[in-house]
């Protein structure tokens, strides 16, 4: 078997996948540019098993230069996962033109160079954001996609496009996944249930944007890792499928949920709607489970409990 390159590997989810490969007793070439969008000191430590595995190597560059992604196919590789991206709706909405340039411009460097080296399979992150704010529950991979309402959504539906384009032209195997809200250890700690966690755990008030009622689809992390490896095993033709939990919550819901995990009460901030927010994700994971076999399985308080033990084991 070939090696597997994961872009963005030293992020929440590339590390993780990372890990998952080599236990698999696969080859993993990581590539990651450490952006500062938070601590690069953090992005390291996730990486922390992987380094010591004589199966990883790790390199470290932009997806946007293509000499350096080039450089990652010189061996024999079978697959990209391509993670990396300009993340987050808000920080998109305040550099929009950055957020194209890496989720877009980087998306196209990488299947092009993924088309050179005549790799056979791509499989890349999309996001649920694509969706808006779709009037109809669960959303399904069918649904029109045409109206997002942040810059970085409509990156991730510019790179599905992208990715269709390259398929076609060029007969490669592209699958795209669209991911509900991934939480769990290591998670960015920009992201609601981490930032949550560690103000109530300091005793200090949540931000708390609307009245409470918007809900999301979380999705624990290793149902996400596993939809992932089997698009890998499955990668054929062209494809789009939804990984979550299938389970939305709403944001109240979510806050006592923390609460309950931590033995803590939380103190609101009352803030106004953002924009750019959606008011609801809901997968229809049926497509996911009937060609995949992706099976999430991970309740939101097995889930929570998790990762509250692993933010107090390392704080």
């Amino acid at each position: 078997m070939g090696a597997i390159i994961v872009t963005g590997a030293a992020g929440f989810i590339g590390s993780h996948l990372c890990e998952r490969l080599l236990e698999q007793n696969r080859t993993v070439i990581g590539f990651d540019n450490f952006d500062d969008f938070y601590d690069p000191a953090i992005k390291r430590q996730n990486l922390a098993q992987c380094l010591d595995h004589d199966s990883f190597v790790m390199h470290e560059g932009d997806i946007r230069d293509a000499d350096a992604v080039a450089k990652l196919f010189a061996d024999d590789v079978e697959t990209v996962v391509h993670l990396a991206a300009r993340a987050g709706v808000r920080p998109s909405i305040v550099e929009p033109q950055r957020c194209q340039d890496v989720n877009v411009g980087g998306t196209t460097v990488m299947l092009d160079a993924a088309r050179n080296a005549k790799c056979p399979k791509f499989v890349m992150a999309s996001s649920s954001s694509v969706y808006g704010n779709n009037k109809k529950i669960p959303f399904a991979e069918s649904d029109n996609v045409d109206l997002p309402i942040s810059p970085y959504a409509a990156s991730k539906k510019a790179t599905e496009l992208i990715a269709h384009t390259y398929a076609h032209l060029f007969d490669m195997s592209v699958t795209c996944l669209r991911f509900f809200t991934v939480y769990g250890p290591r998670q960015r700690p920009d992201l609601a249930i981490h930032k949550f966690t560690k103000l109530i755990e300091d005793g200090q008030p949540i931000p708390v944007f609307g009245d409470g009622s918007t809900s999301r689809d979380y999705t624990y992390i290793d149902d996400i890792i596993d939809g992932v490896v089997r698009s890998i095993e499955r990668c054929d033709g062209y494809r789009i499928y939804n990984l979550g939990e299938s389970q939305p919550i709403r944001l109240d819901e979510l806050i006592a949920a923390i609460e309950k995990a931590l033995g803590k009460k939380a103190v609101i901030n009352r803030l106004p709607t953002q924009p750019g927010d959606v008011d609801r994700t809901f997968a229809d994971v049926t497509l996911a489970r009937k060609e995949l076999g992706y099976n999430p399985s991970t309740h939101i308080d097995e889930g929570l409990a998790n990762f509250v033990k692993w933010f107090r084991n390392s704080n």
